[in-house]
């Protein structure tokens, strides 16, 4: 009997390496301080857990496709048409549904690197190809990306503030930009940690999409909203895009705990903005500590903070890591490291303040 061969699958697959998540350490007293992964620190407000206790009893039941409740709630917030939302299983899952939409093969995703690391991947599988403009001072080269568009550009993404520096372009840049790019190219403005901006120049990307049919605002409940669990998201844009991320989704994706928790999230969202007000202040607090010992850190407008560290990456993730702490190092480059509450972040500090590589 001769030799059997697996099933074939994408060539591309080769060359994909896996999405690598923030890992969890634990010390060696036995302390274990997740900040590699940019999550809120607080847990759901009571009334939101709540709900989802709730939304529990029927889980032998499919949730609803349309997210009707949750889309209404979501509109009313928003100040936005119903038609022009489009959810999806956190704004990973939508970002993968946007690519389906508009991705055919020969076409090109312009965005910025280094930036959110899923961004080549969902395009390489998505089968478009991913061209890679790399940062200016730690933030978004947007002239270059402009240069980088060619008639086979579909998609442009923007991810403000950018993950993993933290940096933020501000309106009157990201306008002229998006002036510059054609009307049949599609721009994400990717919001992931629009909560936590404070910086006034810094646009609220739903200003810039009512007059701009090629641009679309993607958000998620993952983070001020501390729903990373539940894999919520969803997208702002005009209806003939908005319909097409719909058609995309897998049926059901969007749970029916997810709902339940996004609708009671919204309903308390004063009091749970007020952790992401804690989130910010100690956001500063940190920036500080490490200026003052000697490092340089860009201005950040996310709920974490970059260190350029180029070779010495690992060896501050491995003294972190030591105690107890875990941070997001991407080798040769830097460091994200994500703001905790005071006695993690104070932990980080112990660290980071006395590392001797420190810049």
């Amino acid at each position: 009997m001769s030799e059997s061969k697996p099933p074939y699958l994408r060539s591309v697959l080769e060359s994909i390496p896996a999405y690598k998540p923030g890992k969890k350490v634990v010390g060696p007293d036995g302390r274990s301080i997740k900040l590699s992964s940019n999550e809120s620190p607080y847990g759901p407000l009571p009334s939101v857990r709540d709900a989802i206790a709730q939304a529990s009893a029927e889980l032998n039941r499919y949730p609803d496709p349309g997210a009707a409740e949750l889309t209404a709630a979501l509109a009313a917030r928003l100040e936005v048409p119903e038609g022009h939302l489009a959810l999806g299983a956190g704004s990973v899952g939508l970002l993968q549904q946007i690519l389906e939409a508009v991705g055919e093969p020969g076409a090109e995703l312009v965005h910025a690197w280094r930036s959110f690391e899923a961004y080549p991947l969902l395009a390489e599988l998505s089968g478009v190809t991913s061209v890679r403009v790399p940062l200016r001072e730690e933030t978004h080269d947007l002239d270059a990306m402009a240069d980088a568009i060619t008639d086979r550009t579909r998609m442009v993404l923007v991810c403000n503030p950018n993950n993993p520096t933290g940096t933020a372009v501000r309106e009157e840049e990201l306008t002229a930009f998006l002036d510059r790019v054609p009307d049949h190219v599609l721009v994400v403005l990717d919001e992931a940690y629009r909560e936590y901006v404070r910086d006034r120049d810094v646009p609220d990307g739903l200003s810039l999409y009512r007059d701009r049919p090629n641009v679309a605002v993607l958000r998620t409940f993952s983070k001020a909203y501390g729903l990373a669990a539940a894999r919520l998201g969803f997208v702002v844009g005009h209806p003939h895009l908005a319909g097409a991320v719909r058609k995309t989704l897998v049926p059901f994706a969007v749970n029916h705990l997810a709902q339940a928790a996004g609708v009671a999230s919204l309903a308390a969202e004063e009091e749970l903005l007020e952790r992401v007000q804690a989130t910010v202040e100690e956001r500063a607090r940190v920036r500080e500590a490490l200026l003052e010992a000697g490092w340089t850190v860009p201005p950040t407008e996310a709920n974490f903070v970059w260190l350029r560290l180029e070779e010495d990456t690992l060896d501050l993730a491995a003294a972190c890591a030591d105690a107890g702490v875990s941070v997001r190092p991407f080798d040769g480059e830097g460091a994200r490291v994500s703001i905790g509450t005071p006695e993690e972040n104070d932990v980080f500090l112990s660290v980071a303040t006395k590392y001797p590589g420190r810049r």
